[in-house]
């Protein structure tokens, strides 16, 4: 065998096993014992995001909404809550839901995590790509657009590969944080901490699995349910709910 040959061999050799570490540590990340996370393809999973149910009652529970979906025929396969609301449980920012926008953009200025910019939305259109956005931003490119459904959250975790600016490394403010990103295969990761994380931490969570942008959803409310990893809370008083259901007939 010549010189060329054995350095294209030794090449291959060496993609190869940095491909399989790269898959290892991603996998690794993804079954983190601390944070129980759930990765949607929104081309072929019927990903959608609730409220109300037919008596325009707040669903505010899990339970609530696993229990209609079932009376649809529907089997709740991973719900999530997906971002901060009043005490009325009306969301605080902006809510598409099926092409009718129910909440308008929150552009205002306050106190709190929704406030601390720039915080973002989380949404998908109508040819099923899913994006997050700083809020600035999707004001600019909604028109753009035919959007499906949408929710306003804040603050952005990750903004273009980089964590916030005012997140700080070792930061003692801890708590169950939930959030979701955008993979670099359209895919969406939802991820949920099972006990308390500083923003930083929890961002960089998002920025280890392959995210440009994250945007956080909630905090101490959290709750997830996700069956296939043995993870069923179903309680709650939330606004919006994030969930993924199957035609599969309940037995």
């Amino acid at each position: 065998m010549n010189k060329r040959n054995t350095f294209y061999l030794f090449s291959c050799l060496a993609f190869i096993c940095l491909l399989t570490l790269f898959s290892f540590n991603t996998k690794k990340l993804l079954n983190d014992d601390k944070i129980i996370s759930y990765v949607v393809d929104v081309k072929t999973q019927d990903l959608k995001l609730y409220w109300k149910d037919d008596s325009v009652k707040n669903f505010k529970s899990i339970l609530r909404l696993k229990s209609w979906l079932e009376s649809k025929k529907k089997k709740l396969v991973f719900a999530m809550n997906g971002g901060m609301y009043m005490e009325d449980n009306a969301p605080l920012g902006l809510f598409i839901q099926e092409g009718k926008t129910i909440r308008s953009v929150n552009t205002n200025t306050a106190t709190g995590n929704f406030y601390l910019m720039p915080n973002g939305i989380f949404y998908i259109t109508n040819d099923k790509i899913a994006y997050v956005s700083k809020t600035a931003d999707f004001i600019k490119t909604k028109k753009n657009y035919k959007i499906n459904y949408a929710t306003q959250s804040g603050p952005m975790l990750l903004i273009d590969g980089e964590i916030h600016p005012e997140f700080r490394e070792g930061s003692s403010n801890l708590n169950i944080r939930n959030g979701v990103g955008i993979l670099s295969d359209n895919k969406v990761i939802f991820a949920m901490s099972k006990e308390p994380i500083n923003f930083y931490d929890f961002a960089m969570y998002f920025k280890k699995a392959g995210c440009k942008n994250a945007l956080y959803l909630d905090g101490f409310v959290s709750r997830t349910y996700l069956p296939e990893k043995n993870w069923m809370q179903t309680d709650g008083n939330f606004g919006v709910i994030i969930a993924v259901t199957s035609d599969k007939k309940i037995q």
